[in-house]
């Protein structure tokens, strides 16, 4: 029996080995990307459906999840794919979450599935076409939302940091339509629930039981982990890349499909198959909260 590598790599769709870090904008508690009328639309015309599902059936994807479960039902509300295009590099999903604002247009996803940072020989990467889509099932949706602008926290820099994975989306209205009417709202709380906890996370993982195609759940207790650098929820489920940003929830009721945001997917342990041995995220903390209550005015 032969022992296999560990890899702690964020979660971005086809689990891309590139680090992403700093800023196109910057302000002194956040970093703000904003997203103009010309890129937004241009968003919408590279995202057809056939481009959405250019992932299914890939030979190349990490195995099937094991304790991971294809969701049974109507996609949970709030819960959708995000998509996006590194340049240099490809097209990637992770997974956005609609979250309560007095804008009706805010979702919460990982820092790393929108920064834009350097490659390997240290040329920049730009994060374009990103639209969110809700309720995604087999290229079903509630709308495609083209993101206006996004954020993450000055507290996080990029992959290699585990603090404060967590960007909030800005989304255009579609049809004069808010996202929170659209497809619902998940609730959120930056208390720290009591650790463990029981947890249901929800991803779109590019693995083979469905190349992001279908939302997967896992229901596992989470345990908080602190030390000197980082305060992270920890569980040993096993989605897959492209689960990032994906909602951990309490208290979540699998009836109503409603429950409460309390991290985001940020990081994962992967052997050197692409299994996923177990997945993290960043505790919420006081600048991420800040950075949640000003999202609805970006």
């Amino acid at each position: 029996m032969t022992t296999k590598p560990r890899r702690a790599l964020p979660l971005v769709a086809a689990l891309l080995a590139v680090l992403v870090a700093p800023a196109t904008a910057s302000a002194s508690d956040q970093v703000v990307t904003q997203v103009s009328a010309a890129d937004r639309a241009a968003a919408l015309a590279h995202w057809t459906p056939e481009r959405m599902r250019q992932w299914a059936g890939g030979d190349s994807l990490p195995p099937a999840e094991k304790i991971g479960r294809l969701w049974e039902g109507p996609v949970p509300a709030g819960v959708g794919r995000l998509f996006f295009t590194a340049v240099p590099g490809v097209d990637e999903s992770c997974t956005a979450t609609v979250v309560p604002s007095a804008s009706k247009d805010v979702a919460l996803t990982a820092g790393h599935c929108v920064n834009g940072g350097l490659d390997r020989f240290d040329n920049p990467i730009k994060i374009v076409n990103v639209v969110f889509v809700p309720g995604y099932d087999h290229g079903a949706a509630q709308g495609v939302f083209p993101v206006r602008a996004f954020a993450w926290s000055a507290t996080y820099s990029g992959p290699t940091s585990g603090t404060d994975d967590d960007a909030v989306l800005a989304l255009d209205p579609v049809d004069g339509h808010h996202a929170a009417d659209v497809a619902g709202t998940q609730d959120i709380s930056f208390g720290k629930p009591p650790s463990p906890v029981d947890t249901t996370i929800l991803g779109y993982p590019l693995s083979r039981l469905a190349g992001g195609e279908a939302l997967v759940s896992c229901a596992r207790p989470a345990t908080l982990e602190t030390n000197s650098v980082v305060s992270a929820w920890r569980t040993d489920c096993d989605l897959a890349g492209g689960s990032s940003g994906g909602p951990w929830l309490r208290d979540f009721d699998p009836a109503t499909g409603k429950g409460t945001v309390f991290g985001a997917t940020s990081r994962g342990t992967m052997n050197e198959d692409g299994v996923t041995l177990d997945l993290t995220s960043a505790a919420f903390t006081d600048p991420v909260r800040e950075l949640y209550e000003r999202a609805g005015d970006l």
